[in-house]
């Protein structure tokens, strides 16, 4: 192992079941070894749910909150399953389903802001999250300030308002990749009374967010959970049953559903998430330290490299990485120029999402909106590279080739 990846949990293992990560993913969410019948639970799909009688309605009925068949909005077998399986991976005690990422990072926002409160949100967010601080929530008498991902626990704290309620963060940032102190950001937040809510999906199962004083953790199951670029789905995990009362309730009110269909997915996709994770762990840093040589690169943003400036805090914190990182070419190039070596990459997708398979280079100058802090840090023009299942050796081969190309 580099010197510069942090030592794993105790083996990787569960500290209820000891089971390490890829055993409870192949194992979890079924039935299993020993039970007649096929390997994979069927999907479940359906509106109507029938009862025997109507006392024994009346009892389901209030016990709305619970993992219960009411209505297919409230899910089934196939959802409870998927729920159940978020909740292990991110060490929570509750999970709930929805249908996309952006649903998952602007449903716990609704459930608990109300009009007259405060929100703090990195300058650094997933743009649809900036946007609906700046549209629906302001709409709503909400109002938003955002503040600069590197900031300290007095920096934060200064920031604070009596009517502060919830306090946004994602480790590390969109497409800046800036790293946050989260344990110091949960203190300040928690001695106010507000929540803070995180946006893990670049942690997956690297980052455990209840442990280091996370309320709220939202993920793109989109990504490497779905694994196949097939899937639009999201999560939202939480550890207390206030909590769960909360976000599930607010659900419940504005009509939030996920396909069956895309929760089977999902499920399927957790079966190889772990050797998945592993492998485009190792591929997605053997490229960015590759990257990280040559001359047409002024620097490389990948957490998991000793080089980054908050490094410290992701070996803290994370007991690995995922293979998404950014790249900031010398400024000699124009970013017409950086777009037509984007262009010419014939292994790479030009594309939006990420943890899939394949891998992708998404150009993102002029695609990054700053408020609270200076965007001209980034020097050049930057790409955001996701390294897929490929065989490394060729995915370098392609970049060798597009640099080469590039002006001298």
């Amino acid at each position: 192992m580099p010197d510069d990846l942090p030592p794993n949990s105790p083996k990787g293992q569960h500290p209820n079941t000891g089971a390490h990560f890829a055993t409870r993913m192949s194992h979890g969410g079924r039935a299993g070894t020993r039970v007649h019948g096929f390997v994979n639970p069927p999907v479940h799909r359906g509106s109507t749910v029938l009862y025997p009688s109507c006392a024994e309605r009346g009892s389901i009925n209030a016990r709305s909150l619970e993992q219960v068949m009411t209505y297919g909005t409230a899910g089934g077998p196939t959802h409870f399953a998927l729920e159940n399986m978020i909740a292990e991976i991110e060490g929570g005690s509750r999970a709930l389903i929805v249908g996309t990422g952006l649903a998952a990072c602007t449903l716990p926002l609704m459930a608990y802001l109300n009009a007259g409160d405060h929100s703090l949100v990195p300058d650094s967010v997933y743009g649809p999250t900036r946007r609906i601080s700046d549209g629906m929530l302001k709409r709503m008498g909400v109002e938003t300030t955002y503040y600069d991902p590197q900031i300290d626990a007095a920096g934060l704290q200064a920031l604070m308002r009596p009517n502060t309620k919830v306090v946004y963060a994602e480790s590390p940032g969109s497409h800046t990749f800036e790293m946050q102190d989260i344990p110091a950001l949960a203190d300040v937040a928690h001695a106010q009374g507000a929540k803070l809510i995180m946006d893990n999906t670049w942690g997956i199962h690297h980052f455990q967010p209840f442990t280091k004083g996370v309320d709220v953790s939202v993920q793109a199951l989109t990504k490497y959970v779905g694994g196949h670029s097939d899937v639009l789905l999201g999560s939202i995990t939480v550890n207390t049953p206030e909590d769960w009362a909360i976000i599930a309730g607010a659900a419940r009110e504005v009509g939030h559903y996920a396909s069956p269909d895309d929760c089977w997915l999902a499920l399927r996709g957790l079966r190889t998430l772990a050797v998945r994770l592993k492998a485009q762990e190792a591929a997605g840093l053997a490229v960015a330290r590759w990257l990280d040589g040559r001359p047409e690169v002024l620097r490389v943003m990948h957490p998991a490299m000793g080089s980054h400036p908050q490094h410290a805090l992701w070996k803290r914190d994370f007991t690995g990485a995922c293979s998404l990182f950014g790249v900031v070419f010398d400024p000699r190039y124009t970013v017409r120029q950086i777009d037509a070596f984007v262009d010419g990459l014939s292994l790479f997708g030009i594309g939006a999402s990420w943890g899939g398979y394949e891998s992708l280079a998404l150009p993102t100058t002029n695609y990054i909106t700053r408020t609270a802090t200076r965007l001209d840090v980034l020097e050049g023009p930057t790409v955001r590279f996701h390294i897929g299942l490929e065989d490394t050796a060729d995915l370098v081969a392609d970049l060798e080739a597009g640099l080469d190309a590039l002006p001298r």
